[in-house]
């Protein structure tokens, strides 16, 4: 935050409890901030809320590393849909943002090697039947005893061949996607049962074998990707908590994957956190903020960062109690990034001002000259 949106966050938090002040002055209005005592700020919940002050609890344990990540497609939940034969689209049945089912078809292509697939099933079908016609006749004489027995065995193993080269004709058909309604067309289904998040072709495009057609996720689950330096990314084990974080929402994660290798890029180590958005509150893409817990710590807290401000040289950090704010010192440890670990003047059962708590400081600066008069 600029110095520009400092002052005017703290001249609107004047400016509402200048409104509240009373005529009379022997009594405070209901709601007035002053020192009646000393570091506390009475505020009421309008006041508080017309200054953007923020809460937050602190994160107790072994602490926490806070850093920045990012929302993308559970692994796991990512399907590419391709075409295994090349040809033209004559169908597109799914626009963008559209839920599917398994088995549904997404697409038809039309070509030349669908057809020659489609007429290899015809065909095979054709000779098992003759196969089976062949066999049937050969057991009946072979029955009558007109026929000899190594006739009635040559019938069998055609047919047996013939039903394995149908079954091959087919599942060649089901590989590249089946159905399509022409001998020359094949439809391409979907995989997974999920929302359209990307479509790469429109109709009537020429497409090669294996070009990607749609991407199908399953957005009920979804990941976190984090990026941790070797020595935090030592702390952290698959299942650890994860506090995952973004303007007006809030959700928990458990890490799932820690990479043993480095990235090359960046030589920081891969983390992979799931999160349930079965509620959809989240996006693919979208910038959060993280906290997840370590061990091996020392057993402290962690706070953001932004919620300490130093009074009268010290660390404090202001507290919300039934009256408003009350200023408590603390004893900050280690900063890490944009949190920092508490060793001693919280229990962490509290809720702090974060966001804006400067305009508290200054509101206890004015209290407390105003009190010294």
């Amino acid at each position: 935050m600029n110095i520009l949106q400092r002052t005017v966050a703290a001249a609107i938090l004047l400016s509402s409890l200048a409104a509240c002040e009373a005529p009379a002055p022997e009594t405070h209005a209901e709601g007035e901030a002053h020192a009646g005592e000393e570091g506390l700020i009475h505020l009421t919940a309008q006041q508080i809320a017309a200054a953007g002050i923020e809460l937050a609890r602190p994160t107790t344990g072994g602490g926490a590393i806070t850093l920045p990540a990012t929302i993308e497609g559970d692994p796991q939940g990512t399907q590419v849909v391709s075409a295994a034969i090349g040809g033209r689209v004559v169908s597109l049945t799914r626009n963008l943002g559209e839920g599917v089912k398994r088995g549904d078809t997404l697409a038809v292509i039309e070509s030349r090697e669908a057809a020659s697939l489609k007429a290899e099933v015809e065909a095979a079908q054709a000779r098992l039947a003759l196969a089976r016609s062949n066999l049937q006749r050969e057991q009946r004489l072979f029955a009558e005893r007109v026929s000899p027995e190594q006739d009635l065995i040559a019938a069998r193993t055609a047919a047996t061949e013939a039903g394995i080269a149908l079954r091959l004709a087919r599942q060649q058909v089901a590989a590249a996607g089946g159905g399509g309604g022409g001998l020359n067309r094949l439809g391409i289904v979907a995989p997974i049962s999920g929302q359209v998040i990307a479509r790469t072709v429109t109709l009537g495009q020429m497409v090669a074998a294996d070009a990607e057609l749609y991407r199908v996720a399953n957005l009920s689950r979804l990941a976190v990707r984090l990026s941790l330096s070797p020595a935090d990314a030592g702390r952290i084990r698959p299942g650890a908590s994860v506090d995952i974080s973004a303007p007006g929402r809030r959700t928990g994660a458990r890490v799932s994957f820690v990479s043993p290798v480095l990235d090359e890029t960046t030589r920081l180590v891969p983390v992979l956190a799931i999160i349930d958005n079965r509620d959809g509150q989240w996006r693919v893409g979208e910038p959060v903020t993280a906290a997840i817990a370590v061990t091996g710590g020392s057993g402290g807290m962690t706070i953001p960062a932004n919620a300490i401000q130093m009074v009268e040289g010290r660390s404090t950090v202001f507290v919300r109690v039934a009256q408003g704010f009350r200023a408590v010192p603390v004893t900050v440890g280690q900063p890490n990034g944009d949190a920092a670990t508490i060793l001693s003047g919280l229990t962490g059962r509290e809720q702090i001002a974060v966001a804006n708590s400067f305009t508290l400081k200054a509101e206890l600066g004015k209290s407390e000259a105003t009190h010294e008069d």
